[in-house]
């Protein structure tokens, strides 16, 4: 039976669109890690795509790599134990700190490491209800992107480029870091671990809205 937090969600988000079981091995993986509220999602939900792929809840290890690579050589990188726990079409990663929760968000095409301070101070002291309320407040607003003229570009997304795989996100041609344009015309569907790594390598990511967690 779902809680109402999630209720919430599925109201905002619908159905799953895409779904996998998650395994057995995965639980036992993340126990202790991860909270406990999260791997009942799992086991109730499983790891898939909503909205027609615009939110996506996912397996951290295959993440663990990307990651990786955007955290290395900034704050976070010692901060906490990070692990993805969703992302969103267009490859920004929410990242679950075992001390800290809910604190970072990787935004991949803006290249922006976003957190708050207040945020990155552990312990935790209620990792579930926390779990409970980033599923119960997401909104599809929040997942989207925005053009230059501050339209949403998901739903003209798929309609052109075509509903995503679990591999698959909409990513810039050229990149944004690079000159690119935030346009429908420069979207194409991409492989995500590729595609993210490219875009790490081009530059270090941002850090706007942070002070260093003490």
């Amino acid at each position: 039976m779902r809680d109402e937090d999630f209720d919430l969600f599925i109201e905002t988000f619908s159905e799953a669109t895409s779904r996998v079981e998650v395994p057995h091995a995965s639980f036992d993986r993340f126990a202790n890690r991860l909270p406990d509220q999260l791997l009942k999602y799992w086991e109730q939900e499983g790891w898939g795509g909503y909205a027609d792929g615009l939110f996506w809840i996912v397996n951290p290890e295959k993440y663990q790599d990307i990651l990786n690579i955007w955290l290395k050589g900034t704050i976070f990188e010692e901060a906490d134990n990070y692990h993805v726990i969703a992302r969103t079409a267009f490859g920004k990663l929410y990242a679950w700190g075992e001390k800290t929760g809910p604190s970072l968000t990787v935004s991949c095409p803006t290249h922006s490491l976003i957190a708050l301070e207040k945020d990155m101070k552990g312990p935790l002291k209620n990792p579930d209800f926390r779990v409970q309320t980033f599923f119960g407040a997401k909104t599809r607003s929040e997942c989207d992107f925005k053009d230059e003229s501050k339209q949403p570009l998901f739903k003209r997304a798929v309609g052109k480029l075509g509903q995503l795989e679990p591999n698959e996100m909409y990513g810039f041609e050229p990149v944004l870091i690079a000159g690119g344009q935030m346009n429908l015309d420069h979207l194409k569907k991409v492989d995500l671990d590729v595609h993210l790594t490219i875009l790490r390598q081009l530059a270090a990511p941002k850090m706007p809205f942070i002070s260093n967690p003490t």
